[in-house]
């Protein structure tokens, strides 16, 4: 049986990578390890209700700031992901167990006593699953809504790229509120940040959202500091911009141990204020780029603006 929290069981392909040095961080990147009785209450009800979380799973530097305010992003179908992405802190082989048929209510029950009036859905990659999880996905969403029908749901997918077209459509048809897909970095770094995934088809998958269903609020994100250059990442907003995405995050990678991606660099607090001034320019209605950027880091709070943003633009014609 592996033992999830010792590094070399929950990452046996990276054990035999070298050690890459792990950079001392900046003032900006340092956050406070959380102690608040919010945050205690979060857990409990994370574990009462056998959830995970990614907030945990991928060691989130504001686990603390999130959870002391009942904010958490629960990731569904195990905590066992069938893909090896380099960047990345969750558990990676094959998955002990089949999909949990009462997982969605349990999720749905954990929204409701949380009281969230929007939550984040997230999972790991099932690709030894036929649909690659997009029913379970559609459960997961249509729980929440039977239980909370007050409560926006956002969904970050995998990008089921061994699944039949049609599995995403199972998906839409569920309508979450906001489609979110990472693209995670830039073409060029997906040999060795994303193997087994591909820049297009995730691009597409997202496209394909807003094909599906036009009013459907589309999301991604990527990580700066893996080695891209601002050329790289100013045509990433471009590519997503033509696939009609509406958010777009960004934020510092940070190395979860020696064994994963080194750290190129660490991307100033004026480099991001850039980045977001660029994206602004390229019409996105929503941006979220500062070092501590992830997905769903304030996203109920983005979520609301990104819906005045779209009001606005309607109402301008």
């Amino acid at each position: 049986m592996r033992d999830l929290k010792i590094p070399a069981q929950r990452h046996p392909e990276k054990a035999k990578r070298p050690d890459n040095v792990q950079p001392k961080k900046p003032d900006w990147i340092r956050v406070k390890a959380p102690t608040s009785e919010g945050y205690k209450i979060t857990r409990d009800i994370m574990r009462e209700h056998k959830l995970v979380t990614v907030c945990e799973e991928a060691g989130c530097p504001n686990v603390g700031e999130c959870w002391s305010q009942g904010h958490a992003t629960m990731m569904i179908m195990g905590e066992v992901c069938t893909r090896a992405c380099t960047f990345c802190n969750i558990a990676t082989g094959k998955p002990p167990e089949d999909l949990d048929v009462f997982e969605p209510g349990r999720v749905a029950d954990a929204v409701k006593k949380l009281g969230l009036k929007h939550v984040v859905i997230t999972s790991v990659d099932r690709d030894d699953v036929e649909d690659g999880g997009a029913a379970h996905f559609a459960q997961t969403i249509r729980a929440v809504r039977k239980q909370s029908p007050d409560t926006t749901i956002e969904i970050l997918t995998p990008d089921f790229i061994r699944c039949h077209p049609d599995v995403l459509r199972i998906v839409v048809e569920a309508k979450p509120d906001v489609f979110n897909h990472n693209l995670e970095t830039v073409p060029g770094l997906y040999p060795e940040v994303r193997p087994g995934a591909r820049y297009f088809h995730s691009l597409r998958l997202l496209q394909r959202v807003k094909e599906l269903d036009p009013t459907m609020f589309t999301k991604s994100g990527i990580m700066v500091g893996l080695g891209e250059d601002k050329q790289a990442v100013t045509q990433v907003m471009e590519d997503m911009r033509a696939a009609d995405i509406d958010f777009l995050t960004i934020g510092q990678y940070l190395q979860p141990t020696p064994k994963h991606h080194k750290v190129d660099r660490f991307v100033t607090p004026e480099e991001f204020r850039a980045y977001e001034t660029a994206a602004y320019g390229k019409g996105f209605l929503m941006v979220s780029a500062t070092p501590l950027t992830r997905s769903s880091y304030h996203a109920g709070d983005d979520f609301a603006r990104l819906r005045a943003a779209r009001m606005a633009k309607l109402a301008q014609g």
